[in-house]
């Protein structure tokens, strides 16, 4: 049952009776407890689990609502959510509704504390640690993320924020629009930066503007554009010279223009030989984003729901028996089984061969295209844990050390690729 307001409700305002409610209750309990920060976070999860928004909001009413009434709570300009709407304002902490079009937020910490509800959709939520934490600046560190937990969070489900770098994570939101409720602080003291990790090994501030770095990287965008030829001697120039963090920051948005070039290899070089160990995890974590990237360009551009479930798994759960649990969780059937269903459904063959998301069949793998897909499917049912003793492994080849060849070109091709998630 919600408490009564205090008199410092008088300074509140909410857009929607049920807001209005739920944030009265939850700044009278706090108010009891001093307006402790610590104890902030379960006051705010206790009260969204006793009267759950996701079964008494009427989101399409709450949606008219704010379209054509005047009286409603200060919108800030956050970027953050596909909108955000604040339904309950106060100089304490606000309320709001984070509509999610796209798939995923970043890794992050938190500047403020809380809980947040899932009013709407269900999403992947993973937590990280960042392990032997060193700042190179005050707004980039190297490290180890280490994931801690991966799980599924269903419509209706509470989970506390804790600011700082106790809590790192992230969601995946599987069904568009998802929606979420947050009550939170404004900004916790200390808890600044908030930082976005990017794995496997750099943690940076995404709201630092190096405005000289970014028009340095808007020059260089100009140069790829027009296809200058000093593009990549300048840049290697340009690590020899820079700093670790600015000299990540031109790397970073420069890589695929140097990996076309051929030069990145060299630029990773030069950016180690300028800082040595420190510098150990930049390649990794490049490669990682350019993983990432492009699994989430083909999810953009897939529409089956199961098909973008796997892509969100690929991109979230980096372990294969993370991977089969989650679709245990949610598809009917052996996890193994679908798997391979859904790379027989996501492949492509041409004249030119077969390809599996982007694992590509091996060309210099003698085998005609109308069977380079079976091939690939076994290889991959192998490395679920199935099939290893299969005669289409073993059988169809001229030779065994030709055999054996095939079997280690196919799995090169399929753990370069997106499915390496799946531990090949």
């Amino acid at each position: 049952m919600f408490l009564a307001g205090t008199q410092e409700f008088a300074e509140s305002s909410s857009m929607d009776p049920f807001f209005t409610e739920l944030g009265r209750t939850v700044l009278a309990r706090w108010s009891a407890q001093n307006f402790s920060p610590a104890l902030f976070p379960a006051i705010a999860r206790t009260a969204l689990e006793e009267n759950s928004p996701a079964d008494h909001v009427d989101i399409p009413a709450l949606i008219q609502d704010f379209l054509l009434e005047d009286e409603h709570p200060f919108q800030s300009q956050s970027s953050f959510g596909q909108p955000e709407l604040i339904v309950f304002d106060h100089p304490r902490f606000y309320i709001q509704i984070l509509f999610w079009l796209d798939g995923t937020t970043d890794i992050h910490q938190h500047m403020f504390s809380g809980a947040f509800h899932v009013l709407q959709g269900s999403s992947i939520h993973s937590q990280f640690e960042f392990e032997n934490r060193q700042p190179v600046s005050a707004h980039l560190q190297v490290g180890k993320l280490r994931l801690k937990h991966t799980e599924l969070l269903e419509t209706g489900r509470t989970e506390e924020i804790t600011s700082g770098t106790g809590y790192i994570h992230s969601l995946f939101h599987l069904e568009s629009p998802s929606m979420t409720v947050v009550i939170r602080t404004h900004t916790d003291p200390g808890s600044a930066p908030q930082f976005t990790y990017l794995p496997p090994h750099l943690a940076v501030d995404p709201i630092h503007n190096d405005s000289l770095t970014t028009r340095r990287k808007e020059l260089l965008d100009v140069l790829e554009r027009i296809d200058e030829p000093s593009y990549g001697p300048v840049v290697l120039e340009m690590l020899r010279r820079l700093d670790f963090e600015r000299g990540f920051f031109i790397l970073q948005n420069g890589m695929g223009h140097l990996h076309a070039l051929g030069a990145l290899d060299e630029a990773l070089e030069v950016f180690a030989q300028k800082h040595g160990p420190l510098a150990d995890g930049v390649g990794p974590t490049l490669h990682e984003i350019v993983r990432r990237d492009g699994l989430v360009a083909f999810r953009n551009h897939i529409e089956d729901p199961e098909h973008r479930f796997f892509l969100a798994l690929l991109l979230n759960v980096p372990s294969r028996e993370g991977i089969l649990q989650m679709i245990a969780q949610r598809i009917p059937g052996r996890p193994e089984d679908t798997v391979l269903r859904w790379a027989e459904e996501l492949s492509e063959t041409t004249e030119q061969g077969t390809t599996i998301l982007d694992a590509v069949f091996p060309e210099d793998l003698k085998v005609a295209p109308s069977k380079q897909l079976e091939a690939f499917l076994e290889e991959l049912r192998y490395f679920l844990g199935e099939g290893r003793d299969s005669d289409l492994r073993n059988s169809t080849r001229a030779n065994p050390s030709a055999c054996e060849g095939e079997m280690n070109g196919l799995r090169a091709a399929l753990a370069r690729s997106s499915l390496m998630a799946l531990g090949l």
